[in-house]
């Protein structure tokens, strides 16, 4: 009950600053008059301020055989851009810093993850002949992690990979294709590949401090609609632009090609979002999608009810 009400007051309180002229002294390099949100209400504080989530830029990386820390089932982000070395991202760290600034064989990206949507997506950073450098805002908008980047302090929705406050307003960033799996399914495969290196910042890398979460009755700050066909909001989906297909459906087929895509599970990997220990989670499993040529397409694993809030006339890819 101490919970709930805690909740209660935060979304009251975040709702009743939902407003630019409270938020101008915080960001007072924004253009306000620019947005594409409909009402500021939608836009609500996630606890900590600006950059109290703090974004990393050029990481350090290992190579994956001296990586010793992770345990074999945790998550990871595995990016893979032509002919460079693979890379991996540990989910252990991005809970904590959501998002990270880097360069892959030449191209800048935006390695994102937001704990509240499951959502993990990879951007290009390069935008009107600017290279942006993203940083966490503390705000959220349907649970989703609102980026801003540093070039123009323009806002961003993660979950979309567009600007939606500010000079940027409209604009779409280039997802580039990557996806999460264990980390022995990434060293199995790319025994060669490169790990990121535990930041140098005091924070309890490998704890999950959304303990619980993923089985929980309602999203955390989430006032929208459920999603439809009695979906679980807090089920996990593979999104493919406007289409979403349960993860529970692939985990049974292991394998669907429809859609002109083809998609495939692997059991592995441990939910981030389970246990207070990120590597003892339940066992979510890996999802991969390719084209008809075996070509990695761009996706996202996101929670049911972000997807429907995002893209509420999405198509649910239910079989049958």
């Amino acid at each position: 009950m101490i919970l709930r009400a805690f909740l209660f007051w935060l979304a009251l309180a975040g709702t009743a600053l939902a407003n630019p002229d409270v938020w101008r002294h915080e960001w007072p390099d924004t253009d306000f008059s620019r947005s594409a949100v409909p009402a500021w209400s939608e836009i609500m504080s996630g606890g900590p301020g600006k950059d109290g989530i703090p974004a990393l830029s050029k990481p350090d990386f290992i190579p994956a055989a001296q990586e010793e820390r992770i345990d074999g089932r945790e998550p990871v982000i595995t990016v893979e851009i032509g002919d460079a070395t693979p890379r991996a991202y540990p989910i252990r760290y991005l809970t904590w810093h959501e998002i990270v600034n880097d360069t892959v064989g030449g191209v800048p990206v935006a390695v994102t993850f937001c704990p509240l949507c499951n959502s993990a997506l990879t951007f290009d950073r390069r935008v009107r002949g600017k290279v942006l450098s993203f940083g966490v805002t503390g705000k959220l908008r349907n649970s989703d992690m609102v980026m801003y980047d540093r070039e123009t302090q323009s806002w961003w929705q993660q979950a979309l990979g567009e600007g939606i406050v500010g000079e940027m307003t409209g604009v779409e960033l280039t997802q580039v294709a990557s996806w999460m799996e264990s980390w022995d399914q990434f060293r199995t495969r790319n025994p060669e590949g490169l790990v990121m290196a535990e930041p140098g910042i005091s924070r309890p890398y490998g704890s999950n401090p959304y303990r619980g979460y993923d089985s929980a009755a309602r999203p955390f700050l989430y006032n929208g609609e459920n999603p439809p066909h009695g979906i679980d909001p807090l089920s996990r989906v593979v999104r493919v632009g406007a289409r979403a297909w349960p993860m529970e459906r692939l985990r049974k087929a292991g394998r669907i090609a429809e859609g002109g895509v083809v998609i495939t599970w692997e059991a592995g990997q441990a939910s981030a979002l389970d246990t207070s220990e990120i590597g003892e989670g339940r066992d979510v499993g890996s999802i991969r999608v390719r084209d008809g040529q075996g070509g990695n397409v761009a996706h996202d694993v996101m929670f049911a009810f972000a997807y429907h809030a995002f893209w509420p006339e999405g198509r649910w890819m239910l079989g049958g």
